[in-house]
């Protein structure tokens, strides 16, 4: 896309009228060389250098120990989201879960009890036995009134004995309906749902156990490691399987500190592994370092580029790989050589123009360059040919070509 032509020096020493030196005893001499302003693309990058790991893994670890009962897996295994790699022997977590079930219904029928001792039945009998009471003694009383009237020392001997008898009864089973109709102690109460509470924690904690007897794998992936043998007892928090994720990678990579400051998350990125020249991955940068990495004098930071691997590559993690972090990119954009553009006494930039075998100065507005090819903005057309400059070897005295 870029053409270059290439103008005599005798013929540049007369056009620019001593604005280029041709020639001189003891200096280099410059010469210049045309270029046409062409349509293209232009990208910027930092190189960062690094190794592949896995993006998504995951050691499956015992949370309560145990006999390995089964291995249903082996390392190189490749396997989906859920499937079951191992089991330990749930004998002792199933009888746990039956004693945990078991102190729950006790806690809970405890209070129960406390909240509802009576049931609706003694309640009722209760309230039956008041109101029989009451009907009683009224009869009594009234007896007693009749045996007044008749004058009949006896009678009135006796009901007054049972009017007696019968308020006492009346005040027993009014006590006694009040007592099982009364709100029970709000300390006991708060006692019995505290065990409750614990009973049910024990229990969720016996479910969860039994259930991470079984290790299933939380995400389709491929068996990195097998670390133990089935009948071994194992302790809790140790590594039974190990296991990896290979269609999502990262380049665990190293960025310059120049360049840190231009890295962006969600930039892209062109990873190649050394292993595999002749491929090239698309990847993207999920996360850049705070803190600083010294190397041998070198100020490095830690930058992650995530990628998707595609099917049948065969990537390994901990190969070296290389990646090119696109910061900025421009398509179909005028270009001009970057030596091509010069500044003004103002410090404007300005490109020199070749028209008519004459050369014209133009102030241009520029845009982002790789160190190589420079945007133009606006100020040029193209197919406009533009002066690049450029220094030529040192040439014997007098000598019209380097």
């Amino acid at each position: 896309m870029r053409r270059w032509q290439t103008l005599a020096v005798l013929l540049l020493c007369l056009v620019l009228s001593g604005t280029t030196a041709c020639g001189g005893k003891g200096g280099d001499e410059a010469s210049q060389q045309l270029a046409d302003v062409v349509l293209g693309d232009l990208t910027i990058s930092v190189s960062a250098s690094g190794n592949i790991a896995a993006y998504n893994e995951t050691n499956l670890v015992s949370s309560t120990g145990g006999k390995v009962d089964n291995l249903y897996v082996e390392e190189g295994d490749k396997v989906s989201q859920g499937d079951a790699l191992a089991r330990l022997d749930t004998g002792p977590l199933e009888l746990s879960l039956a004693q945990a079930e078991t102190a729950l219904a006790q806690a809970e029928y405890n209070l129960d009890k406390t909240e509802d001792p009576y049931s609706k039945k003694e309640i009722r009998d209760a309230r039956d036995d008041v109101e029989d009471a009451e009907e009683y003694l009224n009869y009594a009383k009234s007896m007693l009134i009749q045996a007044y009237l008749d004058h009949d020392e006896v009678a009135i001997s006796q009901w007054e004995a049972e009017v007696y008898l019968a308020q006492i009864n009346l005040g027993i089973a009014e006590d006694t309906l009040d007592a099982m109709l009364s709100a029970p102690d709000d300390d006991v109460i708060d006692i019995m749902e505290m065990q409750v509470n614990a009973a049910e924690q024990a229990l969720a904690e016996a479910q969860k156990q039994l259930d991470e007897a079984t290790f299933t794998a939380p995400f389709d992936g491929v068996v990195a490691g097998v670390y133990v043998e089935e009948g071994d007892i194992i302790a809790p928090a140790m590594p039974i399987i190990y296991l990896i994720d290979l269609t999502s990678m990262e380049l665990n990579a190293e960025v310059d500190e120049i360049d840190v400051p231009d890295v962006k998350l969600g930039q892209k990125a062109i990873i190649e592994v050394d292993a595999l020249p002749s491929i090239q991955l698309e990847g993207t940068v999920t996360l850049i370092g705070s803190l600083p990495i010294v190397e041998a004098g070198l100020v490095l930071y830690e930058a992650k580029l995530g990628f998707d691997v595609p099917q049948g590559l065969e990537l390994k993690v901990g190969m070296s790989a290389t990646a090119d972090i696109i910061i900025n990119q421009r398509t179909n954009v005028m270009l001009v050589p970057d030596r091509a553009v010069i500044r003004d006494t103002q410090g404007n930039p300005m490109v020199r123009v070749m028209v008519n075998e004459q050369i014209q100065e133009k102030s241009v507005i520029v845009g982002i360059s790789d160190g190589y090819q420079t945007e133009i903005i606006s100020g040029l057309q193209v197919g406009d040919i533009v002066v690049v400059e450029t220094k030529a070897k040192p040439t014997e005295p007098g000598g019209l070509f380097p």
